[in-house]
This record gives structure tokens, C-alpha cells and sequence, in this order.
């Protein structure tokens, strides 16, 4: 049996490793911190995603998914045609930076959707929690939980940070050229990451 302790910091490190790099979760939750809309309940969304998406990998369920080829070939291409769509609008943002500074809120119904969308229609998230670090809790044997809740830990941590923590950036933010730069980025993103998926047909 492992350590405790030393089991749920190897969980914490292997989920902040996967959840800290660049993608469409991260540029959605910075940008609703850095717009202050709505950012408790997107950063409930993702965080609880993948508290559940780990905990199926902890589980077992990655011995599912890669038996069902088909099935994760419809989530890939659902997840491009998504991503995609999301970067037009991004593109569109960054072209008309005045439309930003002074666009109405956002519904939080719509928010969630597309917070919940870009999580759940990503196979990269399925890939990142469900087999890998399932594989990795693996080899935990009867501490493989604490290793769950390791990673969980760093979800939540993660997530919580570039939401709230997004504010800070607030004065950077203040001159639509700033805004320009970063939606032409997040548009820039999305659609690599939407042809990414579309390659590993």
C-alpha cells in the first residue's frame, strides 16, 4: 500500500500537469474571469466535470471508452465542429474589439452551456482524465482514490485561480487592443485544436 500523503501529491502534480496546459476550457474560464461574468458557476461546471471524469477513470470506465472506437469518433468530430464554431466567434470578437467593451451580459443559462460544451464535447478532456490519469492511478492499487482526490484537488485549485485570479489582469484588459489580441489568440486555439481532433480520424 502507498503512502497517503506522498499518493496525493503524485495525483495533485499528474492533474495539474494535464489540466494547467493551454486549451479550450482555459481560454473560455479566463475569459469569463477577465469579462467577471458568471465566473462561480463556470468554474463549478468545470471543475465538477472533471472531479467526475477522473473519478470514471479511477474507476475503470477508460477500458470502455477505448472499446468503443465509433463512439469516441462522433464525440471527436462534435467536439472540432464545436471548437470551431467557437473560434469563428472569437475571430469575430477580435475584429470588432468596440462591440466588447460595451456587449450586453451574457445569459448564465448560455454561459454554462457553452462552458459545459467545451468540456464534455472535448475528447482531449476524455483522454486527459479518463484514460490517462486512470492508467496512472493504476498503479496506486488500494490508494488509487487518494490519487483520484489528488488530481480533483488540483482541478478545483486550478480552476478557482484563473477564474477568480483573472481580475488581476483587469488594467491589461482595459484597451480593446488587449482584447483583440486575446480573442485572436483563444480563435487562433480553438481552431488548432479543432483540426488537431479532426487528424486523429
Amino acid at each position: 500500500m502507498h503512502p497517503v500523503l506522498p499518493t496525493l501529491l503524485a495525483g495533485f502534480a499528474a492533474g495539474a500537469a494535464l489540466i494547467i496546459a493551454i486549451g479550450a476550457q482555459n481560454a473560455f474560464v479566463l475569459r469569463q474571469g477577465l469579462v467577471r461574468e458568471h465566473v462561480a458557476a463556470v468554474v463549478a461546471v468545470c471543475a465538477v466535470s472533471d472531479i467526475v471524469l477522473i473519478a470514471l477513470g479511477v474507476a475503470g470506465v477508460g477500458a470502455v471508452v477505448e472499446a468503443a472506437p465509433v463512439a469516441l469518433a462522433i464525440v471527436t468530430v462534435a467536439g472540432a465542429l464545436f471548437l470551431a464554431g467557437y473560434a469563428v466567434l472569437a475571430a469575430r470578437r477580435a475584429l470588432r474589439p468596440r462591440a466588447l467593451v460595451a456587449a450586453a451580459p451574457s445569459r448564465a443559462s448560455r454561459v454554462v452551456l457553452t462552458a459545459v460544451a467545451l468540456t464534455w464535447l472535448n475528447p482531449h478532456v476524455y483522454l486527459d482524465t479518463v484514460l490517462l490519469l486512470g492508467s496512472l492511478s493504476a498503479g496506486y492499487g488500494d490508494t488509487r482514490w487518494v490519487f483520484a482526490a489528488g488530481a480533483a484537488t488540483a482541478s478545483v485549485v486550478w480552476f478557482s485561480a484563473l477564474g477568480f485570479g483573472a481580475r488581476l489582469l483587469g488594467p491589461v484588459f482595459a484597451r480593446p487592443v488587449a482584447w483583440r489580441v486575446l480573442d485572436g489568440a483563444i480563435a487562433v486555439v480553438m481552431l488548432a485544436l479543432a483540426v488537431m481532433l479532426l487528424l486523429r480520424l
